[in-house]
């Protein structure tokens, strides 16, 4: 498929499949990319793959992000601790703006909430192996129903106090759990949470829910800054 001389300008492109495409001769003054899993992968720009300068600058801007690929027993717990510390800078901020949404995004509120739910995927489900992970509190991504997923499980929170409450005993079951973690624990394998027959080591399991909770965190601290400016 091909677009020549084309108008994009100010187009929006939500979970869209766009790897291997290809932007030739085109302006592109502003182009804004949004991608959770590019430190997978390769950016090309001008013939240079910029993800290698994309991850450095992130890691410069959010201290403690660099830890999230830590693959021992006291370096996931060194990782944990800053994501911790680095919502714990957050919090405040969102006092007054948890359920303000910016351009269609989750509120912060919700955003807790999805994290929640990565951790009873990932933690309760994957690891942990519980039949039925998952907390009524939790908020699904937008693939979740149109892919099976059973939303009756869910449901709404009475408060943004809930909401904390139920985040914070979820922060703390996941420290409990790398307070004790092994390194054999940590090479040991379970089914991927949402692709059964595959298996997945603990490790892997691990390093998604660090990975969610810094992306997430990135999206909760652009949200927040644009709901102050209106």
């Amino acid at each position: 498929m091909e677009f020549i001389d084309r108008d994009f300008s100010a187009a929006r492109f939500i979970r869209c499949l766009l790897h291997d495409a290809v932007i030739r001769g085109s302006d592109v003054t502003a182009l804004d990319i949004d991608d959770p899993h590019l430190h997978r992968g390769s950016l090309w720009v001008n013939g240079v793959d910029v993800v290698p300068f994309v991850e450095a600058e992130l890691d410069r801007r959010f201290p403690g992000r660099a830890l999230k690929t830590a693959n021992t027993p006291d370096g996931l717990r060194a990782a944990w601790s800053a994501v911790e510390q680095a919502w714990g800078d957050v919090q405040p901020t969102a006092s007054g703006l948890e359920d303000v949404s910016v351009d269609g995004e989750w509120t912060y509120s919700q955003t807790l909430r999805h994290l929640v739910m990565a951790t009873n995927a990932w933690l309760h489900g994957a690891i942990l192996g519980r039949e039925q992970p998952f907390h009524w509190i939790g908020q699904p991504f937008a693939e979740y129903e149109p892919e099976g997923g059973d939303m009756t499980i869910f449901g709404e929170p009475t408060s943004y106090d809930e909401v904390l409450a139920v985040r914070g005993e979820h922060q703390a079951m996941v420290r409990g759990y790398l307070a004790t973690v092994t390194e054999e624990d940590l090479t040991t394998t379970r089914p991927h949470p949402w692709a059964p027959s595959h298996q997945v080591d603990v490790l892997h399991c691990l390093h998604v829910i660090l990975n969610e909770e810094w992306e997430h965190q990135r999206y909760a601290i652009r949200d927040l800054r644009k709901a102050r400016l209106g």
